[in-house]
């Protein structure tokens, strides 16, 4: 066992990339549910991004292409769910796992003939003088811009659920969609808008997986990501600031045990493979007992004629 070779600042910069994806699909989870639907096909809009991004930056040489095609797909399945909840009324809860077997199906068949393929490489930001800062230059400030979008997104989803009427609509929606319907506000439409959110960022998510954390194709690679994010947005109280730091959480156990392999720590491997999951539930479920965040109307459906 050598411990000696882990070097941190790569540990560090390893945690931004892994929490990325994960971070991204659980703020388009939360404003889902902050509008009141619960959509568990979080995992199959995710591979269903991670296929289509892998694809189109293949065909088109371009990563940035294959991201916003990402996210397109992910907001496409994701109206496949809005149409099936909120205008036929069906349950959310077999329709999100539906969405789900649907996408990864969908991806497996779709990635077949782009097995083994390397993708382009996606480009680092330039931050200039900041990434020539000894040590926290190459921790945190070397990363490609989606890793600061999604910190950018969680300030910014924070504040428009905050501080912005719009915000404060979704949320309305979220706590008594019959209220809210009473008052003039179009609750389907809303989301809608706020599924859409939801398919989009995690196709972006998807995205990142194949793009730029495992540069590759795999079937069915997202490996569970999409259920940890579900679970994230529900411990952390539907707070962005908590979603972020479950989000790292599990990126910072889960590069940490992959380095305890690597420097042959004298631990099972399925211990240690088992090790993220294990250590975010249980931070999950201590964070959980503040549920003033829950909204009311989560997983009820609306009708517009009550």
């Amino acid at each position: 066992m050598d411990l000696s070779s882990i070097n941190p600042v790569l540990l560090v910069a390893s945690l931004m990339i892994t929490a990325t994806p994960l971070l991204l699909a659980a703020l388009g989870e939360l404003v889902v549910e902050r509008a009141g639907v619960l959509n568990l096909g979080v995992e199959g809009m995710m591979i269903t991004g991670a296929v289509c991004g892998f694809i189109i930056t293949v065909e088109t040489g371009s990563p940035w292409m294959g991201f916003l095609l990402a996210a397109v797909a992910g907001a496409v399945l994701s109206m496949l769910f809005a149409l099936l909840t909120q205008v036929f009324l069906a349950n959310q809860v077999a329709s999100g796992l539906a969405l789900t077997l649907f996408g990864l199906g969908l991806s497996a068949l779709l990635g077949r003939e782009y097995v083994g393929i390397k993708p382009p490489s996606t480009p680092k930001l330039d931050l200039g003088p900041l990434a020539d800062l000894p040590i926290i230059g190459r921790a945190f400030f070397s990363h490609d811009i989606i890793v600061y979008f999604a910190l950018a997104m969680t300030v910014a989803i924070w504040f428009f659920l905050q501080r912005t009427r719009a915000g404060l609509t979704l949320r309305a929606v979220g706590e008594n969609h019959d209220a809210a319907h009473a008052l003039g506000y179009k609750v389907v439409l809303i989301r809608f808008a706020a599924i859409a959110f939801g398919g989009a960022m995690a196709g972006l998510g998807g995205a990142y997986i194949s793009l730029v954390r495992v540069p590759q194709w795999t079937e069915g690679m997202t490996a569970g990501i999409g259920w940890i994010a579900l679970a994230l947005v529900v411990f952390a109280s539907w707070k962005p600031g908590r979603v972020v730091l479950g989000a790292y959480l599990f990126g910072g156990v889960g590069v940490l045990q992959l380095n305890l392999q690597a420097a042959g720590v004298s631990i099972p491997v399925e211990y240690l493979a088992s090790a993220p999951y294990v250590v975010t539930i249980i931070a999950l479920v201590i964070m959980s007992k503040d549920r003033s965040g829950a909204p009311a109307s989560l997983g009820r459906p609306f009708h517009a004629s009550s």
